[in-house]
């Protein structure tokens, strides 16, 4: 299997669709749907490579690594593949009916295949400058994306994000750069062996920080999550989805993870100081959402907080931990997708973000309604929906290292959670329809069938952690619990 066809199928359908896109109608639609099925098509046989022949690495131009470029698909790659692709799939179809109320909708689709490339090229490179390039190309078209409508609103939340997204390149540039400056190296893989053979502490905490300050930016953590309230109501409904989805994902939890994980080696002081900011961003994100009555900003500030249980998960760094955290990570992905696109729906017929506009759209929009029901109590971890399951695995893990205050503030956070979503059920879908409602009527046909696919997986998401599923997310575990190993794992792959 080749790896490059992750980055070259977006890349070559932006640039067939910013051909063809102003000329054919329809083609823009066609292609970028293409592209994207066939991204998910690939990444599912990605977990069929990997299960028969291990980790494979791809050599650029057939240059050995370290010297040459490397791509490297491993059990977290494939994991992050598929979550990103299938976020990526069901996003596209939505877009066909909601995006016709924009003019150049081929625009749209170009920029946003240079973003799924973009994520896909941070998830397979197996080199750090190269993973900089690939974070670049996403963050550039998500900044132009978010901006897509061109209100005033729009441009200042793109500015905004702009510009705090350009501090967080510039860490991780500088945190690069004086790792090169020591290792002579920017493959992952050789990095980490370099390192290990005793690197400066020193220097290791400060390139941490300046990586967490980088990667925490792009991840939306507090202290570092300013630029998103903004940016995510802003942007068009699936562009929301996107960013919540999994490019605060790929861009962050996933990078931070790769280098804390796999080049430094994961120690005590990197645990204290993720799970601190995971508990940080649990509650902070929860409470400002409660006050919020604009549906999109108040799905934005629970990205923040339900990012904070992953990166939790993460930074208790025991099994059980990182399995609930990249468990949650997949959910997250999927319920918080189908969230922004059912107040897309809203949106689209309802005209209004205003929760205290709404009320009892459940009898003129029943199939969003019923989705976001579905949607609203899997993020506040309700049984039997996707959520519970991984919240209730990252508790226990709490409490298993004996951190009972962790695992409290996570109970807490998912209780003020249901809280919160209860009243967006009540004031949107709940009660009597407002009068100016009337004449509304539910979303067109791909619209809807984007958010059944979400709702389902939400109620199958707990599958997961059957035996036969939980091996696709158990090979991503084993990847970060075998730590500085993968540099022994990418050079045994190099053939």
């Amino acid at each position: 299997m080749t790896l490059p066809i992750f980055v070259i199928i977006p890349l070559g359908a932006a640039f067939l669709i910013s051909l063809l896109g102003k000329r054919v109608k329809y083609v823009a639609d066609i292609l970028a749907n293409l592209g994207a099925l066939s991204l998910f098509t690939f990444s599912l046989y990605s977990i069929v490579s990997i299960s028969t022949k291990g980790v494979i690495v791809y050599k650029m131009g057939g240059w050995m690594p370290p010297i040459g470029i490397a791509m490297v698909l491993d059990g977290l790659t494939v994991f992050m593949l598929v979550t990103v692709n299938l976020v990526s799939l069901v996003v596209t179809l939505y877009s066909v009916n909601y995006m016709q109320k924009y003019t150049d909708k081929w625009k749209f689709y170009t920029l946003f295949m240079l973003m799924l490339a973009g994520m896909n090229g941070v998830v397979i490179t197996g080199d750090l400058f190269n993973l900089f390039v690939f974070l670049e190309i996403a963050s550039i078209a998500s900044y132009a994306l978010v901006a897509f409508g061109t209100e005033a609103e729009e441009l200042e939340a793109s500015f905004k994000y702009a510009v705090m997204g350009s501090v967080a390149s510039t860490f991780v540039l500088l945190g690069i750069a004086i790792l090169y400056s020591y290792t002579s190296t920017l493959n992952m893989a050789d990095m980490s062996l370099t390192l290990s053979r005793g690197a400066s502490g020193y220097l290791v905490n400060f390139v941490a920080v300046l990586f967490l300050m980088g990667f925490g930016l792009k991840a939306a953590l507090v202290p570092f999550h300013a630029w998103l309230p903004d940016a995510h109501p802003s942007a068009p409904a699936p562009i929301s989805a996107m960013l919540s989805g999994v490019l605060i994902k790929s861009l962050g939890v996933y990078a931070l993870a790769r280098v804390l994980y796999n080049v430094f080696g994961m120690n005590i002081v990197f645990s204290n100081i993720l799970m601190f900011l995971g508990a940080l961003s649990m509650m902070v994100g929860v409470l400002l959402a409660i006050a919020q009555f604009d549906l999109k900003r108040l799905l934005a500030y629970h990205s923040i907080s339900q990012i904070g249980y992953v990166v939790l998960g993460l930074g208790l760094g025991t099994p059980l931990g990182i399995l609930g955290g990249l468990f949650h990570l997949f959910n997250h992905s999927i319920f918080k997708s189908l969230l922004f696109l059912n107040s897309g729906a809203v949106e689209y017929a309802a005209g209004t973000r205003d929760l205290n506009s709404m009320g009892g759209l459940n009898q003129k929009m029943p199939v969003t309604g019923a989705t976001s029901f579905i949607a609203s109590m899997a993020i506040a971890g309700i049984p039997p929906f996707n959520g519970f399951f991984s919240k209730l695995i990252i508790i226990f893990a709490a409490a298993e290292a004996g951190r009972m205050g962790y695992a409290f503030s996570a109970v807490v956070a998912s209780i003020l959670t249901l809280a919160s979503f209860m009243k967006v059920q009540k004031l949107a879908f709940f009660g009597t329809l407002n009068e100016s409602l009337e004449k509304i009527k539910e979303v067109p046909l791909l619209m809807r069938l984007s958010m059944i696919i979400l709702a389902l997986i939400c109620v199958a998401g707990g599958l997961l952690i059957v035996p036969f599923f939980r091996t696709f997310l158990q090979s991503a575990v084993d990847t970060l619990l075998s730590g500085k190993s993968y540099a022994d794992a990418v050079f045994g792959a190099i053939k």
